[in-house]
């Protein structure tokens, strides 16, 4: 099993790396010098003292904390590399006074070492530099961020930690910015599901009103004409059950819970049931309407009563934006993918500027789909549509020209 270092006691560490040194140079004074036995020994005991001393320095350090206490990380690095001349300083020093015989040698082995313990502060302040530069640099673009300038980056060099940690802050920008997007777009969608449910809430409620009124003043006493203002009162509480229903379904869509209840079924009763449902409606409008299974698309997993809705609301809108004398079709086939469903219509088309957007909840497009001109709905039903054929794995397509009709296409796996 592997061993992570990050897991060994900073001591062990400490200690471990100053044996491998220790070992490591006596390997090469025998290899370069080729002592006897005994002066080998002598400078076993010479680096091993000076060795400890330079451990107890160094875990006496470690323990106080001082790196904690430092005001920045330039100074902590210039520190470390103070410490290491210090100690260098003095494991030469030491090892020289006890074998130098000459005193000149003595004297410049530490003029050499003050020398040589300068140009490595020189270089240690140059080298920390960089890489502070690079963590001021992460850390000016952090405050922006906290202070809400989602689009700050920073640029990655190198290949380090420092460069690992400035290419996971971009992606967090990143990810805040989608996230902050999608919050901006769902407050949108929010202001504007008010105001539209409260449009199409307050259209019925205000007819139902005026009939209610009507009846209960005495308005209107003849039988014929009571009649008809009931029905048009019925047709507003079966308008607002349905935008009601709309938009519990929407909400089970968006929070991911939408029941299904999948099972092998015909898919062919399910398109003729449906055909027949609407073949009144065609006939009172001098619509074509016309349907075709293949022989082999049955069976088909599916929720039956979810995917009868779907072709409710393409047919519904096919027969609604087709003039009279017009043709609205549906085709069921099958595919090596699965089951490809057809609607198509001869109507009035859909603008191409609006293609893009007719998926999105409320939606209706031009004044032309208005609910003033009676045919527009609450604009959900193609967002129910492609929710429920995403929880079956499927998805939807459309294709349309303006004055020569509209094609939705749906797939189901």
């Amino acid at each position: 099993m592997k061993l992570s270092l990050s897991r060994v006691p900073m001591f062990a560490r400490l200690a471990l790396g100053i044996l491998l040194i220790l070992a490591i140079s006596l390997a090469f004074f025998k290899l370069l010098m080729s002592p006897p036995s005994g002066e080998l020994g002598l400078m076993a005991v010479f680096l091993g003292i000076t060795a400890l001393a330079s451990a107890l320095v160094g875990y006496a350090a470690y323990r106080l904390g001082w790196v904690n206490r430092s005001p920045t990380l330039h100074w902590t690095l210039l520190g470390g590399y103070a410490l290491a001349s210090l100690l260098t300083f003095f494991n030469v020093w030491f090892s020289a006074e006890l074998m130098f015989a000459s005193e000149h040698d003595l004297l410049l082995a530490i003029v050499l070492l003050v020398f040589a313990g300068g140009i490595a502060m020189i270089l240690g302040y140059f080298l920390s530099s960089t890489v502070t530069e690079r963590i001021h640099l992460l850390k000016g673009a952090a405050e922006k961020l906290a202070q809400g300038d989602l689009q700050t980056r920073v640029p990655v060099s190198g290949r380090d930690e420092v460069a690992t940690l400035s290419g996971t802050f971009n992606q967090m920008a990143e990810q805040l910015q989608a996230a902050d997007q999608k919050q901006r777009e769902l407050e949108d969608l929010r202001r504007d599901l008010v105001a539209w449910a409260s449009h199409d809430l307050q259209t019925p409620l205000t007819s139902m009103r005026a009939v209610l009124e009507a009846l209960a003043d005495g308005v209107v006493d003849e039988p014929e004409t009571v009649k008809r203002y009931l029905a048009t009162a019925q047709r507003d509480v079966i308008s607002l059950s349905a935008l009601i229903d709309d938009l519990f379904q929407m909400s089970q869509l968006d929070a991911g819970g939408f029941p299904l209840h999948p099972a092998e079924a015909s898919l062919s009763d399910l398109v003729s049931d449906t055909l027949e449902s609407f073949s009144q409606l065609a006939r009172q409008q001098e619509i074509t309407l016309e349907g075709q299974v293949e022989s082999d698309v049955d069976p088909v997993r599916m929720d039956t009563q979810a995917i009868g809705r779907v072709l409710n609301n393409l047919l519904g809108n096919a027969l609604r934006h087709t003039p009279a004398q017009g043709r609205v079709s549906l085709w069921v086939r099958r595919t090596t993918a699965g089951v490809e469903v057809t609607v198509s219509d001869t109507g009035e088309g859909i603008r191409a500027q609006d293609i893009p957007h007719i998926f999105e909840r409320f939606y209706r497009g031009d004044a032309a789909r208005s609910r003033t001109r009676g045919t527009g709905g609450a604009g959900l039903g193609l967002a129910i549509a492609r929710g429920i054929l995403h929880a079956h794995g499927g998805d939807i397509q459309v294709e349309s020209q303006v004055g020569k009709g509209t094609q939705f296409t749906f797939h189901l796996p």
